[in-house]
């Protein structure tokens, strides 16, 4: 889930009617979102992968301007139209871009001005909402940009998480909730599935990004998942094993980034040990029983082999995950952390929210896929290639934003996201 996320191709979408309270609900909680934050905290870029908050305010906003209102709304004004390109992100066939690295540049427009921005663009919504009938195919396309902003929602958190560890104050971003009550993690088990001939992909049920569709079939053979995802107790034992300083465990460009960046450990662990950890609540104890967290392809396949296991692929994950609910710790939760098993729910738990979960499979196009003609159809295609699929959602994701068919997509490196990962192996 990043700003190169898929923005193009939907199904069945939100009846017209329903889309003004919605709008107005997924606005609101972006800027509940970045409620907690200074205008100083909104400005800083702590990497180049990463955004300021104020550019996400911007960029969701621009969206709706740049898509939907300067198209659909007759009369409508432009905010100001070097906007255009400080807030456009990979969009070049919308015009020029400032560059991603400079983000944090940006000093002006200040945060004032970005929330005037936001309250100008959201006025013009509401006008082209409280229309009797919208033109064919806008309500999708706004849809579209609703889901657009919850994915800016979630970079939100992981962008300040960055952010904040960077200081050594060691902030918070909100306060802790009460801590996970004491439960004793299950061991884990395997989960059995019969190969054969499966469908995966979106089958026109409600909204998708293009990169889900189209469903199509294929083979797998049968196979066996982890009943629930790794531990940080468990990943501990893979570093007190000395997991990092076993070359024969580690894919090539996974030893060659390990020593080169000098990795011990996942990201936001206080200490080799893992201890303690950085979190949207500060510094907090790690919690053996919670998903591992913050571990990049690299590190989860190595932990993979070294359990004498593998990663699944994105059509075992779906299938497995094909019929069950869409449970778990999402943002609206509050706890902005992976938190324990907290009860039974076998055969696979914490399939959904608590962390995204690797898989083994690059992120590729679908058997006859085609993008949207135009521009709203950059953002698929063209990044399929060096990057790898993950699923389910984690705890910073919105709870309405997940389904069992999302493919969310990162470089094999990548750790600032909610990332964990669940084992498989053969049957």
């Amino acid at each position: 889930m990043n700003d190169r996320a898929p923005l193009a191709g939907l199904s069945k979408t939100t009846p017209a009617p329903a889309l003004a309270p919605r709008f107005r609900a997924i606005r609101a909680a972006t800027e509940a979102l970045a409620a907690p934050l200074s205008a100083e905290d909104c400005a800083i870029q702590s990497m180049p992968d990463a955004s300021p908050i104020k550019w996400h305010l911007a960029h969701t906003s621009w969206f709706f301007e740049t898509f939907v209102l300067e198209p659909h709304l007759p009369g409508y004004r432009v905010h100001d139209a070097a906007f255009r390109v400080l807030f456009n992100s990979y969009y070049n066939a919308v015009g020029d871009k400032h560059p991603r690295p400079q983000r944090g540049l940006l000093s002006r427009p200040s945060l004032d001005d970005v929330r005037a921005y936001r309250a100008h663009v959201d006025a013009a919504m509401s006008a082209l909402l409280a229309r009797p009938k919208l033109a064919s195919g806008l309500n999708g396309l706004i849809e579209l940009g609703l889901n657009h902003e919850q994915q800016h929602q979630e970079l939100i958190l992981t962008d300040v998480k960055h952010l904040l560890s960077c200081n050594p104050l060691r902030p918070s971003y909100a306060q802790a909730p009460a801590a996970d009550e004491a439960a004793k993690t299950p061991p884990l088990a395997w989960i059995a599935f019969a190969g054969g001939v499966v469908e995966i992909g979106n089958d026109g049920t409600g909204f998708s990004f293009d990169n889900e569709t189209p469903r199509h079939r294929q083979y797998l053979n049968a196979y066996a998942l982890a009943s629930r995802p790794v531990t940080n107790a468990e990943y501990a034992a893979f570093i007190g094993d000395g997991g990092y300083r076993r070359p024969e465990l580690w894919l090539s460009e996974g030893w060659d980034w390990v020593t080169a960046n000098r990795i011990a450990a996942p990201l936001y662990w206080e200490d080799d040990g893992g201890k303690r950890q950085f979190t949207l609540h500060g510094v907090l104890p790690l919690g053996g029983g919670a998903p591992v967290c913050h571990v990049s392809l690299f590190e989860a396949d190595a932990y993979a082999r070294w359990a004498g296991a593998r990663l699944p692929t994105e059509a075992e994950w779906e299938v497995a995950a094909a019929t069950a609910a869409v449970d778990g710790n999402f943002v609206e939760d509050g706890w902005l952390r992976p938190r324990p098993l907290r009860r039974d729910s076998m055969p696979l738990a914490q399939l959904f929210g608590d962390v995204w979960e690797w898989t083994q499979s690059a992120y590729a196009p679908y058997p006859g896929f085609h993008p949207a003609a135009g521009a709203i159809g950059e953002y698929n295609g063209k990044f399929m290639v060096n990057q790898y699929v993950l699923r389910g959602g984690s705890c910073a994701t919105p709870r309405s934003h997940i389904r069992a068919t999302y493919r969310n997509f990162f470089p094999a490196s990548a750790r600032w996201q909610f990332s964990g990962f669940r084992l498989a192996r053969d049957a």
